[in-house]
């Protein structure tokens, strides 16, 4: 039989029916979540996010920037494809689930910043801390001696090494004690400092003196506030870029020698505007391609024929009204109009050609833009003539800059500069599919349900052309000329109202970064006290926030700049010290 006692232990498994759980209630479980959303913790977690989430938008073509890859790739694709397009995954930067990300990292970071900023205002506005009782217990610690002949005494001594210390950076308080009970300075009454506070006779009472002054110095508050700055610029930074996708817009032009663009949506071959961006905010400058210049390798073994230099002359008005500037554009230097950049990004050639139909009248007349493909410059080439009569007309083949034929029979370009410009085509007729009005490639012919006219294989052969040369299709369907060539440029054009901002922002980060990392947050504290023989007794701490190895160092500064205010020979009481344990004065 077993007896049970009041301080009887209950089994671990037993139940607490008497202990009566809080309930955390609406208020406290929305307190809860915006605590771990505001911490730094959930910041640092959502910028990885946004980093990783980010990636599908490089790995699957984006339908603002080419719909018809897009287009392209469902169709490629129809088994998994309609389910990418459900999840946004070609829609990545404009996503419910990135712009998710993006808003909640904008919100923790305004959490962040905000009370620590609070925090940080009022800690700089308040008073050094008090004066520690025991400063021989700081990782830093030394004293010093001031004769009784320099006639100095703690009040003028402290003064002056509060305006020396103010010099030297720090934010400082002086403490005079009142009465002699001020907790800074009432503890060094009585105190032994072992040889620096030996009385001449080495009496108890020779060792008395009075405690009546000391300085409590800060510095590094700059520490905090880079912290402050860079987080506030990220803050900064994400703005400037949702201003940017918000209000911006992009496009993208081809431009052939001669031709002019003027800043207007019909003027774009692809336009992208922002999410908000007007129309009506379009600024109407014009750019001109008056030549476009390309300097290749004649010289160097193994190089030669590569491109070495591109540029692009043209003729720039900011606005009908303004004077025209003649202004170059090269590769990686873009061209500035106002608040829009103009970027060179790609060249070629556009052979000048005239299609005639069969009844003989011009169905088409001037350059064709040819697709590059290889350095060499042989190039892809689509023809469409819906005007033609009474059948539209299509062709399809390659250019070549430098016409050589090969062995085989098959021509090839062998330089790239046109030496021998040459068009080989292959000639189609029939519904072109324009007049539908759906959308097409115009780099590209459907010729599914076209009848082809010409080809290697059919017996009227394929259109083989020169410069200056002409082809008349069988059966007098039409004919096509190769009237002479000009080269064109790609053009990207950006237009990104928060791109400045941002890189101020950035480098405003960037600099609060390096402040944070490389200022040191450190305190000291200076004790002064009247010997009874008339000397001037001093001692000093210095204490730092986190690992600063540099503590030993500003203590024998602070040594040195006292020692010299002073007078005193440079080892006067030279026992600065890195111990934690010692005696006061």
């Amino acid at each position: 039989m077993s007896l049970k006692t009041p301080n009887s232990k209950k089994p671990r498994n037993a139940k607490r029916d008497d202990v009566a759980l809080p309930a955390l209630g609406i208020l406290g479980t929305l307190r809860w979540a915006w605590t771990q959303l505001t911490s730094m913790r959930t910041a640092l977690f959502l910028l990885l996010l946004l980093a990783v989430a980010a990636v599908p938008g490089s790995l699957f073509p984006q339908r603002p920037i080419n719909p018809a890859v897009v287009t392209q790739y469902l169709k490629d694709h129809a088994d998994y494809g309609p389910i990418l397009d459900k999840l946004q995954v070609f829609d990545v930067y404009s996503s419910v689930w990135f712009s998710a990300i993006y808003l909640l990292l904008f919100i923790s970071l305004i959490g962040c910043v905000v009370p620590r900023a609070i925090a940080h205002w009022k800690a700089w506005r308040s008073k050094p801390p008090r004066t520690p009782a025991r400063l021989s217990r700081l990782p830093v610690y030394g004293t010093l001696v001031v004769p009784a002949e320099q006639g100095l005494g703690s009040a003028v001594a402290a003064e002056q090494a509060t305006a020396l210390l103010k010099k030297r950076g720090y934010r400082v308080e002086l403490r005079t004690p009142v009465g002699g009970d001020d907790s800074a300075g009432a503890d060094v009454v009585k105190r032994g400092a072992g040889s620096a506070d030996a009385g001449p006779a080495g009496s108890g009472g020779a060792r008395r003196r009075n405690a009546l002054a000391s300085v409590g110095a800060e510095r590094g508050y700059l520490k905090e506030l880079g912290n402050l700055c860079f987080h506030g610029g990220l803050v900064g930074v994400l703005v400037s870029v949702a201003v940017g996708i918000l209000f911006g817009y992009s496009g993208q032009r081809i431009l052939v020698e001669g031709d002019t663009f003027v800043n207007t949506l019909v003027g774009y071959d692809q336009f992208n505007p922002g999410t908000d961006f007007q129309s009506s905010w379009l600024k109407p400058y014009s750019i001109k391609l008056d030549k476009f210049d390309v300097r290749y390798d004649r010289e160097s073994p193994g190089k030669f024929g590569q491109p070495l230099d591109f540029t692009a002359h043209v003729t720039t008005k900011d606005s009908p009204e303004s004077a025209a500037k003649d202004q170059d554009l090269k590769v990686n230097d873009p061209l500035s109009i106002g608040d829009t950049d103009l970027y060179l990004v790609g060249n070629g050639y556009a052979p000048v050609v005239t299609v005639r139909g069969g009844d003989g009248k011009i169905a088409y007349q001037g350059p064709i833009p040819a697709q590059t493909m290889d350095t060499v410059y042989t190039s892809t080439i689509v023809i469409k003539a819906p005007d033609a009569k009474p059948t539209q007309l299509g062709f399809v083949g390659f250019f070549l800059p430098t016409a050589v034929k090969g062995q085989d029979g098959v021509s090839f370009s062998a330089d790239p500069d046109p030496l021998n410009p040459q068009l080989s085509l292959n000639s189609y007729v029939g519904d072109l599919g324009l007049d539908k009005g759906t959308p097409q490639n115009v780099y590209a012919l459907d010729v599914s349900k076209l009848k082809q006219v010409n080809g290697r294989d059919l017996p009227a052969k394929g259109i083989v052309l020169s410069a200056g040369q002409s082809y008349s299709l069988p059966d007098g369907q039409g004919s096509i000329s190769f009237d002479g060539l000009k080269r064109y440029v790609g053009l990207d054009i950006h237009h990104n109202p928060g791109q400045t901002w941002a890189l101020g922002f950035a480098l405003f980060s960037l600099a609060g970064l390096i402040a944070s990392l490389f200022v040191p947050r450190r305190r000291l504290w200076v004790r002064f006290g009247d010997h009874e023989d008339g000397r001037t007794m001093v001692e000093y701490g210095l204490l730092a926030r986190g690992e600063d190895h540099g503590l030993a160092g500003e203590g024998r500064a602070v040594r040195e700049l006292l020692t010299k205010a002073w007078g005193l020979p440079e080892d006067a009481a030279d026992n600065t010290s890195q111990s934690t344990s010692g005696k006061g004065l």
